[in-house]
């Protein structure tokens, strides 16, 4: 018998995994698919001379979590990567806002949409300076993060806590309309807010695009060397240097529960995986209580609050091979990682509106990748691997755009939503076309089939609206990773903090977990670089 079994072996299950075997835990890590990494992954099969990232591909917040930094996956072979710039986020015109490291760059750059935008942005900087500590601790740790807010209250005492807590409130339309009277800053703004579910007239998303900013600004948007799948493999490989072993095509299809106590999971072969502590679940909310869990088990509330659970936005994503770099109009964007694609705040409004109305989208807001660009391994020099993704409503009630798609998302419309795609990055790019040798398509029951977690292609375990977000994740009253069976917790992104590839989900479940079990005080390295908010993720250079 183990001591734990993790459902799933995406990076917040093998997060978990590593830090209850840190902690002397033995651990089975059973994964549904064929290979580890959930989201995390990488191959060649989009072309052979060609490293493509299947779902995810920067990570800010891995560079930034000191969840992954006490892990020292230095130590298994991770290198990180960076392209020139981080962000580009071109017009049609030409010009070009840019998001440097060097936040000097950025400003400059700033400053030829209007002058003074430079100035803005340094003093936005600023801010992060003061709150990035604490702010990044409260963000890490579960909720209520008290000893982090205490440490941000100090800080912002009489220095403009109020004024900077309504900031993080507004919309981001709002929030770039106050600080800057140009384009460039408003759009660097929005176009990182809508890295999630949040449009320009969103609460919070203000305060969303400001961090991804200053993310970027501090960390930038690292790739691992090698393709994304990298990561993941240094992960693993730390699981088998500790003796646990990571068993893939086990689908787990009940928690098995006795007098209110999870007492191990039961797999679609029939195996019984008795427990003698804890399980912890790196899948959504509403699979793990309705059915892993099932409601004979759950509070009657949990099932009510259940039928209001939200979940982001559906996704679209295209990879491509290209034979040539990218023809950008502006060239600052031939050397970002990650372009934003739109014509302006208003046209990422109209963009969020058309899928609030369940239209999938006329122009899309694209988020391209040229992973090339940051990382040299990742196909021949003077070509590009590349990708772009948007978002699409989950229930589709009509198409914005001229063919008629319905959301059905076969072979007919799969093509058709790809070449719009490929319409949008040929506006800022003319002649894009002629330089693709290979796609793919990943509609949305692609991505659901690759990864059941991407329910309908969601790929943050749920909105990050502010009514689902804290004390509201997944579920009203909660915000932590216990659920009301004991021994069993909640370790994906549907827990807070939420989306995105930090480990904190999966770090919070086996800390709760071992603290369940009188090892609270048995912290793990990284488990004390957690607790001191101690700055995490350095990152190679190119």
């Amino acid at each position: 018998m183990t001591d734990a079994v993790v459902i799933g072996a995406g990076p917040n299950g093998l997060v978990a995994a590593n830090l209850l075997a840190d902690a002397g835990w033995s651990v089975e890590v059973l994964e549904e698919q064929n290979e580890p990494g959930g989201a995390v992954r990488s191959d060649r099969g989009v072309h052979p001379d060609y490293v493509s990232d299947v779902f995810s591909a920067f990570y800010p917040m891995a560079a930034a979590s000191p969840v992954l930094a006490g892990l020292d996956l230095h130590a298994e072979g991770l290198r990180w990567s960076h392209a020139p710039h981080v962000v580009a986020h071109p017009l049609r015109d030409g010009r070009c806002a840019v998001l440097d490291r060097d936040r000097r760059v950025t400003a400059a750059g700033l400053d030829t949409f209007a002058p003074g935008d430079g100035q803005s942005w340094i003093g936005l900087c600023r801010i992060w300076d003061r709150v990035r500590e604490d702010l990044l601790r409260a963000l890490f740790t579960p909720f209520p993060p008290v000893r982090a807010m205490a440490g941000l209250a100090a800080r912002l005492r009489g220095a403009g806590g109020l004024r900077l807590a309504r900031s993080m409130l507004l919309p981001v339309r709002r929030l770039g309309e106050e600080e800057f009277a140009g384009e460039g800053g408003r759009l660097l703004l929005a176009g990182n807010a809508l890295h999630a579910d949040l449009g320009p007239e969103s609460a919070v998303s203000g305060g969303f695009g400001w961090l991804m900013s200053m993310l970027g600004q501090t960390y930038g948007f690292p790739v691992p060397v090698g393709g994304s799948g990298e990561l993941t493999a240094a992960l693993v490989n730390r699981l088998r240097r500790r003796g646990v072993v990571v068993r893939c095509g086990e689908r787990v299809t009940r928690v098995v529960v006795r007098s209110g106590r999870a007492v191990g999971v039961r797999t679609a072969t029939g195996e019984a995986v008795p427990v003698r502590r804890a399980v912890l679940a790196d899948v959504s909310a509403p699979v793990l209580y309705r059915e892993l869990v099932g409601a004979g088990h759950l509070p009657s509330r949990i099932w009510e609050d259940l039928r209001r659970f939200q979940w982001d936005w559906a996704t679209f994503k295209v990879d491509w091979a290209l034979d040539r770099l990218v023809p950008w109009t502006a060239p600052e964007a031939a050397s970002a990682g990650t372009v934003h694609l739109a014509d302006s705040v208003d046209d990422l409004t109209r963009f969020a509106a058309q899928i609030a109305m369940g239209r999938i989208p006329d122009r899309p807001f694209a988020l391209l990748g040229q992973m090339t660009t940051s990382d040299a391994t990742r196909s021949a020099a003077g070509t590009e691997s590349a990708w772009a993704y948007t978002h699409v409503p989950r229930r589709v009630r009509g198409d914005a755009g001229p063919d008629g798609l319905k959301g059905r998302w076969d072979r007919g419309e799969q093509e058709a939503m790809a070449d719009r795609i490929e319409e949008q990055v040929e506006r800022y790019a003319p002649g894009f076309r002629h330089r693709i040798l290979a796609r793919r398509v990943l509609a949305p029951p692609t991505l659901q089939a690759a990864d059941s977690n991407l329910r309908d292609g969601a790929v943050n375990g749920g909105t990050t609206a502010l009514h689902q977000q804290a004390v509201f994740r997944p579920l009203p009253g909660t915000g932590r990773p216990e659920t009301p069976v004991k021994g069993l917790y909640l370790a994906s992104a549907s827990a807070h903090p939420g989306g995105a590839v930090h480990g904190a989900p999966g770090a919070n479940a086996a800390r709760a977990a071992l603290r369940a079990h009188g090892a609270g005080r048995l912290l793990t390295m990284a488990q004390r670089t957690l607790a001191r908010g101690g700055r995490g993720g350095e990152t190679d250079g190119p």
